[in-house]
C-alpha cells in the first residue's frame, strides 16, 4: 500500500505573554491510501489543529508533514494552496459556501482555480450524486443545513481530491440529517477511492472508519484499527 500522508514528530506552538502553549506534542503516524481515518479527542486536544497542518492550512512549529509525496514543511503558502487544489477536499463544519455564488457555482470554484474547462456537466452531475440537482441554482441561504453539507460535499469531490478532509461534518446537522449525510461521505469517498481523515467527537461516526486516532492533551494517545474488512457500505 501506498503512505498518502505521513507526519513526523509534529508539534505546534504559540507565544503568549512570556509562555509557551503547547497545542501538538511530537505526533507521528501514517496513513495509507485508501484508507478511513477519524481522529478524535476532547474539546482542546488539538485534533482540529492537527487535521489543519495535515492539510496544509497552518504551519508547524516542528516535524514534517508529506501529503502524497510532498514535503508540506517546505512550501511557502502560495505552493501549498497549490498542492490543496490539486490533492486535497475539504469539508467544514460550518460549511464554508460562498453566500454570493449558487450551488452549482460554488461546486465550480474548485474546477475553475485549476483552470478546467466544460465544467458545468461535472459539478451537476455531482449535485446529482448529492440529491441536489433540482436546487443547483439556489443560494446557500435558501438551502437548510443538510442541503448546504451536500454542496460542500460535491465540492470536495469536485477536484477529485486523493485525500479528504472533513472537520466535524456533522456537526451543525440533526441526527437524522446526520446520517444521510455521512453515509453520502462514505459512498462518495468508496467509488471515488479516496482517503478519509475526519475529526468527530462523535464516536458513533468514528466506529464507522477503519482506524482512530486519540489525541489528549496534543498528544498521540491511541491508535486503534477496526473495521479493516469490512465493506464501508455493510455500516449503514
Amino acid at each position: 500500500m501506498t503512505t498518502i500522508l505521513n507526519v513526523q514528530n509534529l508539534t505546534k506552538t504559540y507565544q503568549g505573554s512570556g509562555n509557551t502553549l503547547t497545542v501538538l506534542d511530537n505526533v507521528s503516524f501514517a496513513i495509507e491510501a485508501g484508507a478511513t481515518v477519524a481522529i478524535v479527542g476532547p474539546s482542546g486536544s488539538g485534533k482540529t489543529t492537527l487535521l489543519g497542518l495535515c492539510a496544509g492550512l497552518d504551519r508547524s512549529s516542528a516535524g514534517v508533514v508529506e501529503l502524497n509525496g510532498i514535503r508540506l514543511d517546505d512550501l511557502d503558502e502560495d505552493a501549498r494552496a497549490q498542492v490543496r487544489n490539486q490533492h486535497v477536499g475539504f469539508i467544514f463544519q460550518n460549511f464554508q459556501l460562498l453566500p454570493t455564488l449558487t450551488a452549482l457555482e460554488n461546486v465550480m470554484v474548485p474546477l475553475e482555480l485549476r483552470g478546467e474547462r466544460n465544467i458545468k456537466p461535472q459539478a451537476l452531475d455531482l449535485l446529482d450524486k448529492v440529491g441536489l440537482a433540482g436546487r443547483a441554482h439556489h443560494y446557500p441561504a435558501q438551502l437548510s443545513g443538510g442541503e448546504q453539507q451536500r454542496v460542500s460535499l460535491a465540492r470536495a469531490f469536485s477536484n477529485k481530491p486523493k485525500i479528504l478532509f472533513a472537520d466535524e461534518p456533522t456537526g451543525n446537522l440533526d441526527a437524522e440529517t446526520s446520517e444521510k449525510v455521512v453515509k453520502l461521505i462514505f459512498d462518495l469517498n468508496q467509488d471515488a477511492g479516496t482517503t478519509l481523515v475526519l475529526v468527530t467527537h462523535d464516536n458513533e461516526l468514528a466506529s464507522k472508519t477503519q482506524r482512530i486516532l486519540r489525541v489528549k492533551g496534543g498528544k498521540l494517545v491511541s491508535d486503534e484499527w477496526l473495521n479493516q474488512s469490512l465493506e464501508q457500505n455493510e455500516l449503514f
